[in-house]
């Protein structure tokens, strides 16, 4: 795909946009000392306003192509598969609206086992077994983290911790 000086500013300009955008949402947020709940979108925030400037600097490098002269189309190497786009969605909405009643570790293992299915090449095999251990484990490190290491609760639900 042909791409030109003026669509990547565009694009660099409203990701730097966004990124302080959010940034000055996160600043609204009330925070305690230490890491809170306030410390990911302020890494976040200042990630995306860092690849905001850090494209924003690329484009203003690219070589300006000339209006007659079109470079060589390139070809995706696999189509759009817009199935997997409307199923991730469909997963992100059922994960949102179940997290609070089943709970951030039984969701966020549910979720992550389906999403690596979507996601899975359709010439590949599913490896279940993968699928479910790395499910497992992450949903069960990351709510132990933000647990024992933010001293945050996520919603437990089911599980009643």
């Amino acid at each position: 795909m042909a791409t030109n000086k003026k669509s990547e500013l565009a694009i660099a300009g409203c990701m730097l946009a966004v990124g302080i955008g959010y940034l000055l949402m996160t600043t609204q947020l009330p925070h305690h000392s230490g890491i809170d709940a306030t410390f990911v979108p302020y890494l976040l925030s200042t990630l995306l306003c860092m690849l905001g400037a850090l494209h924003l600097l690329a484009a203003v490098k690219m070589p300006q192509t000339e209006q007659g002269s079109h470079a060589p189309e390139e070809t995706p190497s696999e189509p759009l598969d817009v199935k997997a786009v409307v199923k991730t969605l469909a997963l992100i909405v059922g994960y949102i609206a179940l997290l609070k009643s089943v709970g951030f570790p039984i969701m966020t293992a549910v979720y992550l086992y389906l999403q690596f299915i979507v996601l899975t090449p359709v010439n590949q095999k599913v490896n279940h077994v993968v699928y479910v251990l790395i499910a497992l484990i992450t949903s069960a490190v990351v709510y132990t983290l933000f647990r024992e290491a933010f001293d945050l609760l996520l919603p437990s639900g089911l599980l009643g911790f």
